[in-house]
Parts: structure tokens; C-alpha cells; sequence
């Protein structure tokens, strides 16, 4: 689960990590009083979506930059005005852009110099990593690809937690000092102590600045959170944003099934992240396109099934459904009178192949031959890909 900019500073500010003083406005009648929190002068006025590149992103009516710098809190409130409602197009939006929900003022900070830095999980070794740059301000991805030497790691142990020689390490790496090294080494410490107590999946602040005045801030957030950890975080799931999401994964979620939104036109419906993954390249491989990412988990209900079948069929681009299930858990028979009850329900009109095999498989094909509807029953995986793969065009 992501949140915004704005959300993040709040948590910063709750674990002690030193940020820009700010207030966020979610309605043109809020923006003076957003404002009055804040003291006279420059002044940064940022829209508030969940994508990155935002400074270099380009609303739909043409005007450029989403994260603007005012010289005054008058110029700050004309800038805002602008934003709100308004559709922000970055390279992480894709065409169809972002609406702006809520802006968010900061306080603009005088910056010595910017770094990067991020907390987050490293699977390679499954613990914790911090990565820092002294090159912050830019996609890490870049300096990544053109100068890989400027980017060094922290592998922390989840049983001890963020050593001080790390912090030391860290701290030189960045190359702070005096008052800059006492303060950074602050910010370090609670920026991690909140990767954990907050169970995050990441967090990223680029840019991290130093000012002439040796202080260490988070100019920037952006956090995203463990979904399978939230049942303990209720106060973070109350952040949780719905107008940022697709609405066919928000519905997927409301029904305990994974549901990733994709731009082919092949739905899948499949058991299990592992099988969904190799139906989604099977797919591929026979030169048709996925629409989707969608696993009903190892134990589905009939009334999952349908809810499943009613949220592929919302996406206007599909054109053709495979549903591919290996009963080990899950019965094949509950799959498939689920499948039988939403195409009735439903009114089905696009082809439909389904694989059954394992737990009941036999009753599973049954129910299916036994319902007199148009589904194409698979002999094995690649036999249903081929086929499903035909039947659109």
C-alpha cells in the first residue's frame, strides 16, 4: 500500500525524522488556512499523487511541473489553484495521468547539498538494506546505470537493528560531518526505527538535503507499506488513498483476491502467485497478451469465483478469459460450479477455456460438460493457452 507525500511527513515527524515544516489542502477553501501555518516566504506548492517524477510531470492543459517553487505564500495560493483537479501526467502515471486530489505546502528549505537515500528489503539476502547516494535530486536509476560507484548499501540484521558502526559507515560514505554527521546520524537511526515498527516495504527520500546551517531534512517521501502486515496497522490503513488505485483492484481486495490491472486482453483467473506468473508467460509465449494478474488463493468460494469473473469483465480490453487451476487445496468442483454460476450470472459472450487439474478434478469437468455452456475445456496448461489464444482475436 502506498501514501502520499504528505501522509509520510506526518509519520517522519512521529518517529523524529526532521522534515520541512508543511500543510496539505484537499479543496481550494482550505489553501489559506494550509498556508497560515506556515511563515512568511519561499514557499513550495506540490501535488499530491502516487507517482514519482511529478517536478517533471505536465498537466493535461499544458502547463509544465507539478511541484512548483513561489517566492511568497500569495504566489504559493494562485500556483495551488492551478493544480487541484487537475490531471498530472509523469513517466510514472502513463498517458492517462493522475488527478490532483490534494496539494501539499512546504516550507522551500535553503539546500547545501542533496543525497539519496532508502530503506527497504533486500530478497537477495532478506533483510533490510539502506542504500545512499551523495547523488540525490535525480532518478536513482540513472546514477545506477552512469555512475554505480556512487551508490553504496547497508545490509542490516533484523535480530540486532541498525548498528552504530553502520550509521558511522553510512555517515562517511555520505561524506557529513560535525553537526551534519550528529543530525544525520538522528535522521538514520529514525528512519529506520519507522521502516520497521511500521512493517514499510520501503522508504525512499530523494531528496535527503543538508543546509548551510548543518541541519539534515527529508525534502521528500515516498513510502509504501507490507499489505500483508496491515491487519496490524489499522492507523496506516486509514490513510490508505482509493482514488489513487485501479478500481477493479480496490473491488479485487474488498473480496480477499489479488488482482493486478494489465494492458493485454487475455483475463486470467488462477490459484496460486506462482501458477498465475507461469500462466501469464504461457500467454506470452503463445503470442497472445495477459489483461491481468488475478489469483483467487488456494482456498476460493464459489462466491470468490464470481466476483472474480464480474471484476475481469469490468476491464473494457478483454476479450477472452482463461481460467487455469490446480486443485492441491482447493476442490476443482467448487471452481468450476463457480465458473458456471457467473457465466450464467453474467451472461458471458466472450470465449472461455478452462485447465482443471488435481483435487476432484473429475467432478470439476463434470459440472463444467454438464452446464451445456460455451467453455473450452483445456487438456493441459499449454493446450488451454493455445487454445485461448486462438478464440481471440
Amino acid at each position: 500500500m502506498n501514501i502520499h507525500e504528505y501522509q509520510a511527513k506526518a509519520l517522519f515527524e512521529k518517529f523524529g525524522v526532521p522534515v520541512p515544516k508543511g500543510a496539505a489542502a484537499k479543496t481550494a477553501e482550505e489553501f489559506a488556512g494550509a498556508l497560515a501555518q506556515l511563515p512568511e516566504g519561499p514557499t513550495m506548492v506540490k501535488s499530491q499523487i502516487h507517482a514519482g517524477g511529478r517536478g517533471k510531470g505536465t498537466f493535461t492543459d499544458g502547463t509544465k511541473g507539478g511541484v512548483k517553487f513561489c517566492k511568497t505564500k500569495a504566489d504559493a495560493l494562485e500556483v495551488a489553484k492551478g493544480m487541484l483537479g487537475k490531471t498530472l501526467v509523469t513517466v510514472q502515471t502513463g498517458p492517462a495521468g493522475r488527478k490532483v486530489q490534494t496539494v501539499y505546502f512546504t516550507v522551500a528549505s535553503d539546500i547545501k547539498k542533496e543525497y539519496y537515500l532508502a530503506v527497504l528489503l533486500d530478497r537477495a539476502s532478506s533483510r533490510p538494506v539502506i542504500v545512499a547516494s551523495t547523488e540525490g535530486g535525480v532518478e536513482i536509476e540513472k546514477v545506477a546505470h552512469e555512475t554505480p560507484e556512487k551508490i553504496f548499501k547497508v545490509v542490516v540484521d533484523p535480530a540486532y537493528g541498525l548498528a552504530d558502526f553502520q550509521v558511522r559507515d553510512l555517515l562517511t560514505r555520505l561524506g557529513l560531518t560535525g553537526a551534519e554527521a550528529k543530525n544525520g546520524g538522528r535522521l538514520l537511526r529514525a528512519l529506520y526505527a519507522m521502516y520497521w515498527e511500521t512493517d514499510a516495504a520501503m522508504i525512499e527520500v530523494n531528496p535527503l538535503i543538508t543546509t548551510p546551517t548543518g541541519e539534515v531534512l527529508a525534502l521528500d517521501a515516498k513510502v509504501s507499506f507490507d499489505d500483508n502486515a496491515l491487519f496490524r496497522h489499522p492507523e496506516i490503513v486509514a490513510l490508505r488513498d482509493l482514488n489513487e488505485e485501479d478500481p477493479k483492484e480496490v473491488e479485487a481486495s474488498k473480496h480477499g483476491l489479488s488482482y493486478i490491472a494489465l494492458d493485454g486482453n487475455i483475463a486470467c483467473l488462477v490459484n496460486g502467485a506462482g501458477l498465475a506468473m507461469s500462466t501469464m508467460d504461457i500467454i506470452k509465449h503463445f503470442g497472445g497478451n495477459p489483461a491481468n494478474f488475478l489469483d483467487v488463493g488456494g482456498g476460493a468460494s464459489k462466491a470468490q469465483v464470481v466476483a472474480a469473473f464480474k471484476i475481469i469483465l469490468g476491464d473494457p480490453n478483454v476479450k477472452g478469459i482463461f481460467v487455469n487451476i490446480f486443485g492441491g487445496i482447493m476442490d476443482c468442483n467448487v471452481i468450476a460450479s463457480g465458473i458456471v454460476e457467473a457465466v450464467r450470472e453474467v451472461g458471458l459472450s466472450l470465449p472461455l477455456v478452462v485447465r482443471l487439474e488435481g483435487n476432484n478434478v473429475e467432478a470439476g469437468k463434470a459440472t463444467l460438460a454438464a452446464s451445456g455452456l460455451p467453455i473450452v475445456s483445456g487438456g493441459s496448461m499449454a493446450d488451454a493457452a493455445q487454445k485461448i489464444v486462438k478464440l481471440v482475436p
